[in-house]
């Protein structure tokens, strides 16, 4: 997959077939869309070609945080395996948004991509003030000599739902729910910093995450089965998201523990994949019973993994 994210030297495509969204997720309400972009490619020999958009429109247009589920690094990660010819990421800002719903049609989308055929759903909307829909988009594709289709209306239900479920099953620490509607294990990623080293007088070493966007949407507090991965190896682990109410903290850390490993990776990236979620955040009386529970988290969490 070639990725493009400078518009003025965009390639020439081939017969492109092309789609349009923001893919956060890249879940399997899109993956329905992919497959139907990728059939009609193959029908007419063309490429597939997704446009999106960085930063999520949402946040340039409403001006509000808006809480991802995949950084524009792990958008482009999961796109490349679902063999797309082209992802081309389009800077999203005030001025792109001021397009009228012509200037979108005619100098974006027809001369950067002369498509073959677009593929959109019956609801989308662009150009300034979100005039321009599914029929101005046929309208223009009659003068210009593009093919319209629409996605139907049952997958972008499902897209819509998907989307919503993730989010809410995600923030309630459901990631059962989460996982089965992103069709693979939600994950995030950060860098490992130094924390008080509590866990390693409990005998639980911990690896504290400082999660490098705001943005990312971080699953709601407890402990977790995961697996962590550092640079191409991956192990089993246990993960806590909250506050460590035993000690009266009052930040909220995401710490892993990572089984059978002993190894230095301050300033490392490390990965998480969220296999199960196995219990919310306590309050124990006291450190000794705070570590019999960790022996019991990590029996559970061996058994998920």
């Amino acid at each position: 997959m070639q990725v493009h994210s400078n518009i003025n030297m965009l390639p020439v495509f081939r017969n492109a077939v092309v789609t349009i969204g923001t893919f956060d997720g890249v879940h399997t309400g899109h993956q329905q869309i992919i497959a139907q972009l990728k059939q009609e490619a193959a029908e007419i020999g063309g490429e597939t070609v997704i446009i999106t958009f960085h930063p999520h429109p949402r946040k340039v247009v409403m001006h509000k945080e808006v809480f991802i589920l995949n950084t524009l690094a792990e958008k482009i990660e999961l796109l490349q395996e679902k063999a797309i010819d082209h992802l081309v990421v389009v800077p999203f800002n005030e001025h792109f948004a001021q397009q009228t719903a012509k200037e979108y049609v005619e100098h974006f989308l027809f001369e950067r991509f002369h498509p073959h055929t677009v593929i959109i759903g019956y609801d989308h909307r662009f150009g300034q003030g979100r005039k321009g829909d599914y029929h101005l988009l046929e309208e223009f594709g009659g003068k210009l000599g593009f093919i319209v289709k629409e996605i139907p209306e049952h997958v972008l239900n499902n897209i819509a739902v998907s989307s919503t479920k993730i989010r809410e099953a995600l923030l309630n620490s459901d990631v059962t729910t989460a996982n089965n509607y992103l069709g693979y294990d939600y994950f995030f990623e950060g860098t490992v910093i130094e924390g008080n080293k509590l866990g390693r007088t409990l005998g639980y070493p911990t690896a504290n995450l400082q999660i490098e966007t705001t943005e990312k949407l971080i699953p709601g507090n407890g402990v977790y089965a995961v697996i962590a991965a550092i640079e191409q190896s991956s192990y089993k682990a246990m993960m806590n998201i909250g506050v460590r109410p035993t000690v009266d903290g009052t930040k909220r850390m995401i710490e892993v523990n990572i089984f059978d490993f002993n190894q230095d990776i301050y300033g490392k990236i490390l990965r998480v994949y969220i296999k199960q979620y196995l219990r919310g955040e306590v309050k124990f009386n006291g450190l000794d019973a705070l570590k019999e529970q960790l022996a019991l988290d990590k029996i559970s969490a061996l058994k998920v993994l």
